[in-house]
């Protein structure tokens, strides 16, 4: 069974690379990291006795989703697990410097991971198996100044994967959603001392935490997937958060002090 796996070279990606190839799945690496493409696939494919195959793709660009099927169809790959886990980050109020990153943020988050979806999903259909995992956030339930488009983006990916889930489940193939809260990569540009910190307090999850537990609720097929007590009490303590009281710790914390 080949996985395919994007944003593959780094944190999340990685370890799902690594659980599926220690479960005996040959592995698609997909990433924009080719540096790490040239050595990564080989290492776990040494460690895991598994195939492994490397793929350079910017799924920020408008037709990556298509040109990845049209590649993986021209090498006779026959992708039964798609994992849509490719993502990026910023924090920071919306201002015209930022309209680029926030374009690029909502074709990697949104557009790619739906028409990946479709595509490697009518396949799955006609095989009647396949598993497809959408990563979204816990930030899709967070309307919070600094992440608006981060929030915006995770949040359809997971509306749009929660009903693709009852679509694809007559055709024996299950759709997941995995909304994690805080993980432990590189994302956020913590400084390791934080983020050891963070870990070692509970704030922060492991990528090896997440992966494990989403990958046992895909092979269930459950449709969500939302580990961490955190993941329940944080939209709930927003919510009832007064509203003038955000505006003032993101006037006073947040918002930027630049004349753009």
């Amino acid at each position: 069974m080949q996985a395919l796996v994007t944003g593959a070279t780094s944190g999340m990606g990685l370890e799902y690379c690594r659980q599926l190839a220690q479960r005996g799945h040959d592995i698609i690496m997909v990433s924009n990291q080719a540096d790490l493409l040239s050595s990564l696939p080989h290492e776990i494919a040494q460690q895991h006795g598994v195939r492994v195959v490397g793929h350079y793709a910017d799924l920020a660009a408008p037709d990556a989703a298509q040109s990845l099927y049209d590649w993986c169809q021209a090498e006779g790959f026959e992708v039964e697990i798609l994992i849509n886990n490719a993502g990026m980050f910023f924090f920071h109020e919306l201002t015209p410097y930022y309209y680029r990153r926030a374009d690029a943020m909502a074709t990697l988050h949104m557009l790619t991971p739906m028409r990946l979806s479709l595509l490697f999903g009518e396949e799955m259909k006609r095989r009647r198996r396949g598993y497809i995992i959408n990563v979204s956030s816990l930030a899709a339930q967070l309307q919070v100044p600094g992440i608006t488009i981060y929030s915006a983006t995770k949040a359809y990916l997971k509306s749009f994967s929660k009903a693709l889930y009852f679509e694809m489940r007559q055709y024996g193939v299950g759709v997941t959603t995995v909304m994690p809260g805080a993980i432990a990569t590189g994302l956020y540009n913590l400084k390791p001392s934080l983020m050891a910190l963070a870990v070692r307090i509970g704030i922060i999850r492991t990528p090896q935490w997440l992966v494990r537990r989403a990958l046992r609720g895909m092979f269930r097929r459950r449709r969500v997937v939302r580990p961490g007590a955190l993941n329940y009490l944080l939209p709930l303590l927003i919510g009832i958060l007064p509203k003038h009281i955000e505006t003032c710790l993101w006037c006073k914390f947040g918002a930027s002090k630049e004349k753009d």
